[in-house]
């Protein structure tokens, strides 16, 4: 996108196009392969054991045979938002500063569609380095309203997924979601507390800590996507991964057939 040669200064294309100048020319450091791999078995160990932190998946990865500390394994449990069921690691830890939503969905039925909706984020591996995907998801009918997938966990593209979804389904009296950084942030609860936002009025209750129950129905929904499609499938890039998971969600939405309720497919609620 900048461009040397042109008669604009760098400076002013990085303007433009809101480039931070002195991060230009900066290329990330790709995670090793060995990373990569030990972040893949974590993936998929997740949903044998949630309950595990990171001294028990120390030990459980030296006895497959990697030589890995827990300074290290924290990092790469960081990256991937790894949530143990009883207490979550540093990518959900909420910023002291930022207000936090009482959970309100305790004990209340969940009867129609378009009643609540959770927003969740999750890992997702690929061939070679890991995208992020974020969706939402009817809590009664199991729809995915709406779904994309970034290279950051970042609270504008958290908001831009639930706007969409808003613009295309009307507005749900709740959005549920856990206390993870984006979502207790001014750039996502704005949206529902702007009276100019499209967003306005609707409640945003958060999980408990380290509560990964309380958001069930999408931690279903990972699993799924996980089992079903990503595992099945070794993406080597975004836009394979992108269209993979556009079949996906097309499949689990309108041909899926649910255990509960009464072998539905959510499109047909």
């Amino acid at each position: 996108m900048v461009e040397k040669e042109k008669n604009v200064s760098i400076n002013r294309q990085c303007n433009l196009l809101s480039i931070h100048r002195s991060g230009l020319y900066y290329k990330p450091r790709p995670e090793s392969e060995e990373n990569l791999h030990i972040m893949r078995l974590l993936d998929e160990q997740y949903f044998h054991t949630p309950f595990y932190g990171y001294r028990k998946l120390t030990g459980w990865l030296c006895k497959k045979g990697f030589c890995i500390n827990s300074r290290r394994l924290k990092r790469l449990m960081k990256l991937m938002g790894w949530q143990p069921l009883f207490r979550k690691p540093n990518t959900s830890r909420k910023n002291k500063e930022h207000k936090v939503y009482p959970y309100l969905l305790k004990d209340v039925k969940i009867t129609r569609a378009n009643q609540a909706w959770g927003i969740d984020i999750t890992y997702v591996p690929m061939k070679k380095g890991f995208l992020y995907l974020c969706a939402i998801i009817d809590l009664h009918t199991r729809y995915v309203v709406n779904w994309s997938i970034s290279n950051t966990m970042d609270a504008k593209w958290v908001r831009s997924i639930a706007e969409e979804a808003i613009a295309q389904y009307g507005r749900p009296p709740i959005i549920n979601s856990d206390q993870g950084s984006q979502f207790p942030g001014e750039e996502y609860t704005s949206l529902f507390t702007d009276e100019k936002s499209i967003g306005y009025g609707i409640k945003i209750p958060m999980d408990g800590k380290g509560r990964a129950i309380d958001n069930v129905f999408i931690e279903r929904l990972w699993k799924s996507v996980g089992y079903e499609n990503i595992y099945l499938h070794a993406y080597e890039d975004g836009t394979q991964l992108y269209e993979g998971l556009k079949n996906y969600f097309q499949f689990y939405n309108h041909h899926r057939m649910h255990q509960s309720p009464d072998y539905k497919t959510p499109a047909s609620q």
